[in-house]
């Protein structure tokens, strides 16, 4: 066994000159395997060669016990029955033989020591902690927070003033405190459910993090007059059936606060409704254009009838 190979298996197991030692086996692979790399960084052939003992290892926690337990032989010619369980793993492990392949997915490129540079060749901060996942600052993921808005809040357009708390960074770079900070939003007339506004990097703060993005959603709250689709507003009109048989004029109070007189001279069935073109919300790409209120009706039948007025009735529908 070659004298680099001894030691790229000594490493594996005990995790020496690792940066992270007590963080795990993962930690401790990759830590030895970028050393021996270094060791061998002169040497492709060399480094071919020992590529097959990364890939069993960075797989299946599985394969690392079999080869803690039964070696190399143990994966290429599988593990004897007599040792296996209900479900022995017993087919031998075979290398695919590309040692480039093995490279790309165990260090995400073709250069095991770039995650230490910047772009332009500047050493990573490592402080603190160490190197994050693979060696470069994350971001957290994005914090979503919903934001109720009244249908007149988003005719009109309002301003919101969120105040949140967040972990900032002092100026020593290694300690933290917790401070508010006011987030202001500027809604615009016509914004829709479900629009997103995000405010970049304002999530906590700390070392080797790049700050989560914090992002609130539009939610419309219930309102009690109108429900709102997409730029229409719809309203139901509750009215008497001799009202729905002969005509009406139905009072709508408008979000502005206006009182709109709709004449009604339709027969109102169960499936009518009506258009009135421009009262709905403002449009969010030219708030000066609305879209339309759509009216439907709800009729209301009385609960008896007189004999008198069933024989009216039948005079003026039956015959």
């Amino acid at each position: 066994m070659h004298l680099g190979e001894k030691r790229f298996r000594w490493h594996v197991r005990t995790g020496s000159n690792c940066a992270h030692q007590g963080a795990g086996p993962p930690w401790i692979l990759f830590c030895s395997y970028r050393k021996l790399n270094y060791i061998l960084s002169s040497d492709t052939q060399m480094i071919k060669a020992y590529a097959h003992l990364l890939m069993p290892l960075s797989s299946l926690a599985v394969k690392r016990g079999i080869y803690d337990k039964f070696g190399e032989e143990g994966l290429k010619g599988g593990i004897p029955l007599e040792f296996g369980s209900e479900n022995p793993w017993s087919v031998g492990y075979v290398f695919h033989g590309n040692a480039e392949k093995v490279f790309k997915e165990f260090f995400g490129g073709d250069n095991p020591f770039a995650e230490f540079f910047a772009p332009d060749g500047s050493e990573v901060n490592t402080a603190f902690g160490g190197l994050r996942g693979k060696g470069v600052a994350k971001q957290d993921p994005p914090i979503e927070r919903d934001l109720y808005l009244s249908l007149e809040d988003l005719f009109y357009g309002c301003t919101k003033k969120i105040k949140i708390s967040r972990r900032v960074m002092n100026e020593d770079g290694h300690t933290s405190t917790i401070r508010d900070k006011i987030l202001t939003i500027d809604v615009q007339p016509g914004w829709k459910q479900g629009t997103r506004i995000t405010f970049q990097k304002e999530g906590d703060q700390g070392p080797n993090i790049i700050p989560a993005d914090i992002i609130f959603i539009v939610r419309e709250k219930l309102h009690p007059r109108f429900k709102r689709e997409d730029d229409n507003l719809l309203y139901v009109a509750t009215i008497p059936l001799g009202k729905a048989l002969i005509g009406c004029t139905v009072d709508v109070r408008t979000l502005d606060d206006r009182l709109l007189n709709i004449p009604i001279n339709d027969i109102v069935h169960p499936k009518y409704f009506k258009i009135v073109p421009g009262e709905g919300m403002p449009l969010p790409s030219d708030p000066t254009q609305k879209g339309d209120l759509i009216m439907y009706f709800d009729i209301r039948f009385p609960e008896r009838l007189t004999p008198a007025k069933k024989q009216l009735l039948r005079q003026a529908l039956l015959t």
